[in-house]
C-alpha cells in the first residue's frame, strides 16, 4: 500500500489544504493528513478544534485519515508506514523553506521522500494565517474555507472580542 503523510497545523484548514489532500488521495492509496500540535506559532484553535474541522473537510472521502501528532515529522511518517511527505507549494518562498525542510527529513530519514504539488491557480493567494486575519476583521472568508470551518472562525473571533 503507498501511504503519504500531509502534515500540517492546519489552523484553520482551507480549500488549498484540502485541494492538495484530494489530489494526493487521486495518487496514493492512503492519505493521512496530520494535525501538528504544538508549532512553533501561536494558534487559533486548539489541537482538537483543528482535527474536528479536517475531519469533517474530508468526511465521506474513504483513503483520507485525519490523525493528530507531535514531534518530527519525518519520525512520524516513518511510524505510520508512509513513504513519502506531500507538500502544497504557492510560491517561490514556500519552495525554498520547504526545499529545506525535505533536505533536513532526508538526513533524517532517506527512506522517507518529499513530494511537493503545486497549488491550484484559485489558491495560490490562501493560507491560514490570510483566513484568519480577513476572518478577525469580520470579513468574509466563505469562499475560503470549507462552512464548518467559516462557522468556527465567527464564533472564535466573537468569543475573543
Amino acid at each position: 500500500m503507498r501511504k503519504v503523510l500531509f502534515p500540517g497545523t492546519f489552523d484553520p484548514i482551507h480549500y488549498g489544504h484540502i485541494d492538495i489532500a484530494t489530489r494526493a488521495a487521486n495518487l496514493f492509496d492512503q492519505v493521512v493528513v496530520a494535525v501538528y500540535d504544538k508549532p512553533l506559532k501561536s494558534l487559533l484553535f486548539s489541537p482538537e478544534q483543528r482535527i474536528e474541522m479536517a475531519k469533517a473537510a474530508f468526511d465521506g472521502i474513504g483513503n483520507i485519515n485525519v490523525v493528530g501528532y507531535s514531534g518530527l515529522t519525518v519520525v512520524f511518517a516513518s511510524e505510520i508506514g508512509a513513504n513519502a511527505i506531500v507538500r502544497g507549494l504557492r510560491v517561490f518562498s514556500d519552495f525554498e523553506y520547504e526545499f529545506r525542510m525535505a533536505l533536513a527529513n532526508d538526513r533524517l530519514n532517506s527512506e522517507i521522500d518529499t513530494i511537493a504539488l503545486i497549488t491550484s491557480e484559485k489558491n495560490t493567494f490562501l493560507s491560514s494565517s490570510t483566513v484568519k486575519e480577513i476572518a478577525s476583521y469580520n470579513g468574509d472568508v466563505s469562499s475560503m474555507v470549507p462552512p464548518h470551518v467559516h462557522q468556527a472562525l465567527i464564533k472564535k473571533y466573537q468569543e475573543l472580542t
